[in-house]
């Protein structure tokens, strides 16, 4: 364990200030726990959320809109949504869609006034639950990066965290703590996911938990090549063609159809089938897609533009820690919610980005804070004189900035996960072979002697990187974002989460039959 320059109690420690965080804190603090929020960044401009409009799902149980949006769930679910799970985060959205509501959020409204509750605005969004939990007395932590967690007799304890200004530790001792760190991009550049490098992964992982679903990862979004924005909404409503402007008729969805070119050489699209009252909404209510082209002065439903993929990883993907039917990991005291759980029993074997995304955030994220709560209590009044040690039993040598070249390690490891001929499209070549690379750099210690955030963002990088390959390597077939081109067909006997874990032997394994959606 690092030494530790200052030290603080709390009953419930949330780690990172995205949706899941701020409804994990506020939901803690409302059953009575005191409450420690903190992020690498700063709360309330750190994340993917932050960094544009988010849409959710507001239904109430029992309409035929909400029976339209379950089935739909289950129908992209390839057999892993679970529809009862799907309708109590829709229920939990709900409820806390009328709490902002209440609470005075400004949603914005139809042409008839009535107020609109699908859809956030990111930063305002963030910004207002900042202040209600700073009301609640939440004592919020920014540019903290939380290292490693503590554990005691096999149950969570804590963590030390480390101060980005002074390069000062923290030990931060706590009764329960939620992951709420967000997902893993494998910094590929998309909009508002620098910073997620899967941290929140690998502190769970070596304190025991396990993942599940990561070989669901494979999610990239479309882009025009020279923006980072992956907002795909309005691409429903697009042509795609090659350079020489022949319409692309790929098999699949038209992310293959666009992914199996890009291999080949360029790609254009124009969104020509969009209704004029169809682009004036899409202009009001997502305005961050149109910035890029209002810069290069192009008018994207008249003229072709090119496009790219963009990797989204687990932000958008489905991997993540393996919680129960609420937000409880495999570990006493450690929670799970938002991109930083499993979202299998949502989304399935396919992308959740969107309204199922930010709906499992708030409602993941609530189950997060009550829970926590609720198990502090059942440890009674002395658990902050348990004894702790860290969860990271690996030595960390001394820190030289001089002494490691970290972003070549950094590269290498993207260059396993980002492509699309081994990252959208898989075979066992491919994985055996990045799974020797990112072992073989895991196991390297040269690098380790670089500054300690940034060596423990790369270890979360690889880690992540590891588990994803190990699971895909595992699942010998095609199914929602797992593309095999060597097992191109569905095995309906393989309808089985794959659970993994580990960090220095790294594992993955099918679990036994599940009884999942009807759409297995």
């Amino acid at each position: 364990m690092s030494e530790t320059a200052d030290r603080i109690n709390t009953d419930v420690l949330v780690v990172g200030g995205g949706p899941a965080g701020c409804w994990a804190a506020w939901n803690a603090a409302k059953n009575g726990a005191s409450v420690v929020l903190i992020d690498k960044g700063y709360i309330g401009t750190s994340g993917a959320t932050a960094a544009g409009n988010t849409t959710t799902i507001y239904t109430r149980r029992g309409t035929a809109e909400r029976a339209a949006t379950v089935g739909q769930r289950v129908r992209l679910g390839h057999g892993f949504t679970e529809a009862e799970r799907v309708e109590r985060v829709l229920d939990r959205t709900l409820e806390n869609l009328d709490l902002l509501a209440e609470w005075g959020y400004d949603f914005p409204s139809y042409e008839d006034g009535r107020p609109y509750r699908g859809m956030l605005r990111g930063p305002d969004y963030l910004r207002f639950m900042r202040q209600k939990l700073i009301k609640a007395r939440v004592k919020v932590i920014d540019h903290c990066p939380v290292e490693e967690l503590l554990v005691s007799d096999g149950a969570v304890a804590g963590a030390i965290a480390r101060f980005r200004r002074t390069g000062e530790t923290l030990e931060i001792r706590s009764g329960a703590v939620v992951i709420a760190t967000g997902g893993c991009a494998f910094l590929s550049g998309a909009l508002g996911t620098n910073n997620l490098t899967g941290d929140g992964y690998l502190i769970a992982a070596e304190a025991g938990a396990v993942l599940s679903g990561m070989e669901f990862s494979a999610q990239y979004g479309i882009s025009p090549a020279y923006s980072s924005v992956t907002k795909g909404v309005v691409y429903f409503w697009g042509t795609f063609s090659d350079e020489e402007g022949n319409v692309l008729t790929a098999p699949g969805d038209r992310q293959n159809a666009v992914a199996t070119e890009l291999i080949r050489g360029p790609v254009y699209a124009i969104l020509d089938k969009a209704s004029p009252r169809l682009q004036e909404g899409f202009r009001r209510g997502q305005p961050n897609i149109f910035v890029p082209f209002d810069r290069m002065g192009i008018d994207p439903f008249k003229e072709r533009f090119p496009i790219t993929l963009r990797h989204e990883g687990t932000v958008r993907g489905t991997g993540g820690l393996k919680i129960d039917d609420r937000s409880t990991t495999t570990v006493p005291g450690l929670f799970a919610a938002g991109d930083a759980a499993t979202r299998q029993g949502m989304s399935g074997a396919s992308t959740g980005g969107g309204g199922p995304n930010s709906s499992w955030a708030m409602a993941t994220g609530s189950w997060a804070g009550e829970d926590a709560a609720t198990y502090v209590r059942s440890l009674g009044a002395n658990w902050a004189s348990r004894k702790a040690r860290s969860a990271n039993q690996r030595e960390a040598p001394p820190s030289s900035p001089s002494g490691a070249n970290l972003d070549c390690v950094i590269n290498q490891t993207r260059q396993q996960i980002l492509p699309l001929d081994g990252g959208y499209f898989r075979s066992q070549e491919t994985l055996s072979k990045a799974s020797g690379i990112l072992a073989d750099l895991w196991n390297d210690e040269a690098w380790r002697s670089g500054v300690r955030a940034k060596v423990r963002e790369t270890e979360a990088l690889i880690a992540t990187s590891r588990w994803v390959t190990e699971s895909a390597l595992l699942r010998t077939e095609s199914r929602g974002l797992q593309r095999r081109k060597d097992f191109p067909d569905p095995n309906p006997l393989l309808v089985r989460s794959i659970d993994s874990g580990g960090t220095e032997d790294i594992w993955a394994s099918f679990q036994p039959q599940q009884q999942l959606s009807a759409a297995s």
